[in-house]
């Protein structure tokens, strides 16, 4: 029993519900636009759940391996750095992982597009490979993105632009610009989650010589950066609002700027790295909200 938490520990469940934020805001712009699919939606979940638990478990071995998760790190003990999991066994549960993904990929791919759209298959084979790399890249290997503070670019792209408007493509096999705003709002929030970690790892990292972009910025410049990250998002999101307003039922969403601007409060305030952890799941569920709270103003 110990060491199935001990493995579920290292899925990191609760970076899961950010991971989907793209994909029920993608979802509801389809079905606002009425070419929503069940069958979609569902296999787009399982494809994405895959990758981030993929990307968990390669982040990590990648730590692990290269000694950068040791005690000097603030966040919660990892697999490898606890000595419960091995190096070569977590390594064979990326392959596997890496064999469903692709499987789930390939699937989605083939319900969105069947055999008919050629080279919209084609660009999300790619989509998906590229995803996958990623998700190992990020910190695998001697020239992991994630260690030349190159991750932040990686989540935005992928977490936004590619999880909300490639999503939608899925759907209607076109692209959208109902989903620009959207997907550049949860791409910054995503990329601020990733910060906000960098942040609370800052000093850790810098040791190990993982060079993140909260490291070359250093303590007070990171906290700008954060700021313009998520006070971006809460502006881009409001313009999308008004953009698309049809009814003060649109505007809903706006809920979820009260827990952000508490979010940057917190953060400018905060002198104690360790107190940052718990903004990590503050900041990763109020995306989760506004993202669903975005999808469903437009369907009211």
């Amino acid at each position: 029993m110990e060491n199935f938490s001990t493995w579920i520990s290292a899925m990191r469940l609760r970076t899961l519900p950010l991971s989907v934020s793209g994909i029920i805001l993608a979802s509801c712009l389809a079905q606002y636009n009425q070419v929503f699919s069940w069958s979609i939606c569902i296999i787009a979940i399982l494809t994405t759940l895959s990758l981030q638990i993929l990307s968990n478990l390669a982040n990590d071995y990648g730590d692990g391996v290269k000694g950068t998760d040791n005690d000097d790190r603030i966040g919660p003990q990892r697999a490898i750095q606890s000595g419960k999991i091995l190096p070569k066994q977590l390594l064979n549960a990326i392959i596997i992982n890496v064999i469903i993904a692709l499987f789930l990929a390939v699937l989605l791919i083939f319900t969105a597009f069947g055999v008919e759209n050629f080279l919209l298959s084609s660009l999300f084979l790619v989509l998906g490979i590229a995803s996958v790399v990623a998700a190992i890249k990020y910190t695998v290997g001697s020239s992991a993105f994630g260690y030349k503070g190159l991750g932040d670019i990686f989540v935005f792209i992928f977490f936004g632009l590619v999880s909300v408007m490639g999503c939608y493509v899925l759907y209607a096999k076109e692209i959208s610009s109902i989903t620009v705003l959207p997907a550049i709002t949860i791409g910054l929030l995503s990329t601020g989650v990733l910060n906000l970690n960098n942040m609370r790892d800052r000093i850790s990292d810098q040791k190990s010589n993982k060079i993140t972009l909260a490291v070359k910025l250093g303590p007070k410049k990171v906290k700008t950066y954060h700021y313009v990250l998520v006070v971006s998002a809460i502006m881009l999101s409001a313009f999308f609002g008004v953009l698309y307003y049809s009814s003060v039922f649109n505007l809903i969403f706006f809920i979820a700027y009260i827990p952000l601007i508490i979010h940057l409060k917190t953060v400018h305030d905060n002198t104690d790295l360790k107190l940052l952890d718990p903004e990590l799941k503050k900041l990763a569920l109020t995306t989760v909200l506004l993202a669903l709270l975005m999808g469903i103003g437009q369907l009211l």
